[in-house]
């Protein structure tokens, strides 16, 4: 079977051939081949790209020391599990991850996806305190396996056709922008906690609660960013009853905040970490990093993946974050980041259609909205934006419906980065200005 040339003929066989359950479409890009921050398509049309691959390309799409160090490991073993043998390149990504993780004494369980991180930090926490009840935040997102499906707050429609883990409850997030209690930024006593004070009284007994699962920044909710002190003042109140503390870094972390996790802008240590996205510089492979007790809680193969720890993946992982120490991509990433939130925010200024501008490094969200006043979100101008980008050769997607997602690579270069941005504002303007037809919005399916 040759290799298809023609995008259309790819597109309507995708739609032939996969369930709808498995993806979601933005725009009709078909890669070819990727660079850093660019990408062409098979008809070869260059686009840049602004979301990273979904936030896994934080060293840049074939990132040449990624390939050469899967390139070294394929030519001599493809795989010998690491759950019966002892290879020695996932031994040698997880004390790595040791070394860098946000909080010390710790072990690391490897797997494949960012979603059975998500499973085995349930596990994890339920073995270790000997709980049931979890905690999560509402509009979260944590993956499509049961266990991180069931405590992810986004959307409960998956869960009412097929069941879910049962003892898990639901809080706001500390949304400033659209704040669930009406209150405004510095007008409020963090009533989130106050929430979840109230909750503990009455409906869940907070010394029967294993662990409150959180994102430091709420990726799929539309970038939201907690208040300074949220996290400090949260740890306390679960120390006092004993909770353990997760944190999803899977899109958030390794750099992309400019952090090498994102909780570490808030000054407290987790008790668990999940990792995934980043981690493999595109190919699968995800991590728990947890406290060493906690962690020797569950008996042998209690959470466990024939292909974890893979030698070429593992060696993938070892190059990601040695690209990201060596060419101080943390650094980098907080200074682009302050660098477009900026530029976004001066678009601000041009654009009523710009709400809010959030975000920590490149981890960037722009809230759309058709009203500032009522904060109304902006549906169909967000699905004209992301089309009239394509067509403009930016790749860019939204969540939430309204919010515009911004995650170029660490690696973007700086004229890239402008440049990016200059065809965003264009397809914004066009938006405002009526020059994108509303046939389009059939085209844009989003999530």
């Amino acid at each position: 079977m040759g290799f298809p040339e023609n995008v259309k003929n790819v597109v309507e066989r995708y739609s032939r051939i996969f369930p709808r359950a498995s993806r979601v479409t933005y725009a009709p890009i078909v890669p070819a081949r990727a660079e850093n921050a660019r990408v062409w398509d098979i008809e070869g049309r260059e686009y840049i790209d602004f979301l990273s691959d979904a936030a896994v390309q934080n060293v840049g799409h074939n990132n040449p020391r990624v390939v050469e160090a899967v390139k070294r490991t394929a030519d001599r073993l493809l795989h010998f599990t690491f759950i019966y043998g002892f290879p020695v390149e996932p031994l040698l990504l997880a004390e790595k991850l040791a070394e860098i993780a946000p909080m010390g004494g710790v072990k690391v369980s490897l797997g494949l996806s960012g979603s059975d991180a998500n499973d085995g930090a349930i596990k994890f926490a339920r073995a270790y305190t000997g709980r049931r009840a979890v905690l999560s935040y509402l509009r979260s997102y944590y993956g499509s396996t049961y266990g991180a499906m069931s405590i992810t707050g986004l959307d409960f429609e998956v869960r009412s056709k097929v069941g879910q883990l049962s003892d898990v409850h639901f809080i706001p997030y500390p949304n400033c922008y659209r704040c669930p209690f009406g209150k405004e930024p510095g007008k409020c006593r963090m009533e989130c906690l106050e929430y979840l004070k109230e909750k503990f009284e009455g409906e869940v007994h907070a010394d029967g609660v294993a662990v409150l699962m959180a994102e430091p920044v709420q990726g799929d909710a539309g970038m939201v960013v907690p208040p300074k002190g949220y996290f400090k003042r949260l740890k306390r109140i679960l120390d006092e009853h004993g909770i353990l503390l997760a944190v999803d870094e899977v899109q958030s972390g390794l750099g992309r905040t400019g952090r090498w996790f994102a909780i570490e802008h808030f000054g407290v240590e987790p008790d668990l970490v999940t990792l995934a996205k980043p981690l493999g510089g595109g190919l699968p492979i995800s991590a728990i990093i947890g406290r060493a007790e906690i962690m020797d809680s569950i008996p042998p193969m209690g959470h466990a993946f024939t292909l974890s720890g893979n030698p070429v993946a593992s060696s993938a992982a070892l190059a990601v974050i040695e690209e990201i120490e060596e060419r101080n991509l943390l650094e980098r990433a907080e200074r682009l980041g302050k660098r477009a939130k900026r530029k976004l925010n001066a678009m601000k200024k041009r654009h009523e259609l710009i709400g809010d501008v959030r975000g920590l490094g490149l981890m960037l969200g722009v809230d759309l909205v058709k009203d500032r006043e009522t904060k109304e979100r902006a549906y169909d101008e967000a699905r004209k934006i992301v089309w009239r980008a394509y067509e403009l050769g930016l790749i860019v997607a939204f969540l939430q419906g309204n919010v515009l997602r911004i995650q170029p690579p660490l690696t973007i270069e700086e004229e890239l980065l402008e440049e990016g941005l200059e065809r965003l504002e264009e397809a914004i303007e066009d938006v405002e200005e009526g020059k994108v037809p509303d046939s389009v919005l059939k085209k844009v399916q989003g999530w």
